[in-house]
Parts: C-alpha cells; structure tokens; sequence
C-alpha cells in the first residue's frame, strides 16, 4: 500500500486515497468509490524521495476493494520511474 493523490481531470478536484496492485498498466485505489467508471484522473504516488504521475482512467468500481485505474498516458521518465520501483518490488518477493 502507497499514498496516492487524485486530481480529477474535469473539475481539479483533489482526494487523497491509499493504491495497491501498482503495475506497468495501472492500479487498485482504496476507497476510491467517488470515481464513476471511465473518469479521466492524475495520479500522483511519492516513493522514496520521488513522485510517479501519469494520467489514468477508471476502468471499473467496486464498492467493497476500491477502484481500478488503468494508466493511459506516462511520459518516459515517469516510465523510467514505475519500472524502478516495480523491480525493487520484485528483488523482495
């Protein structure tokens, strides 16, 4: 679990949430129910002195686990960034 900020897209609204299941394709969000299916969001996930962004879709709601976002624009060092800590992850399982 990481901290994760949410900027909607359409109204600059700002959440604060927790993320899960993070990788190359997207993420879980925890609680995350006031994204509707198909909403255009900014993420943003500090790590380690460092801040991952990328902007993402709501690719479904469920009320009990969260929502799944689904990245659909990262630039390259963002990219760079991601893959990093993906494979941190991966040297500790």
């Amino acid at each position: 679990m990481a901290s994760v900020v949410l900027i909607d897209l359409e109204s600059s609204r700002t959440s604060a949430e927790r993320t899960s299941d993070l990788s190359l394709f997207g993420c879980q969000v925890v609680p995350g129910n006031s994204s509707p299916a198909g909403k255009r969001l900014r993420l943003q996930i500090p790590h380690n002195g460092e801040v991952f962004e990328a902007v993402g879709r709501v690719a479904n709601v469920r009320p009990t686990t969260g929502i799944g976002i689904v990245f659909t624009k990262i630039e390259l060092r963002q990219q760079l960034v991601l893959e990093e800590w993906l494979a941190e992850l991966r040297k500790k399982d």
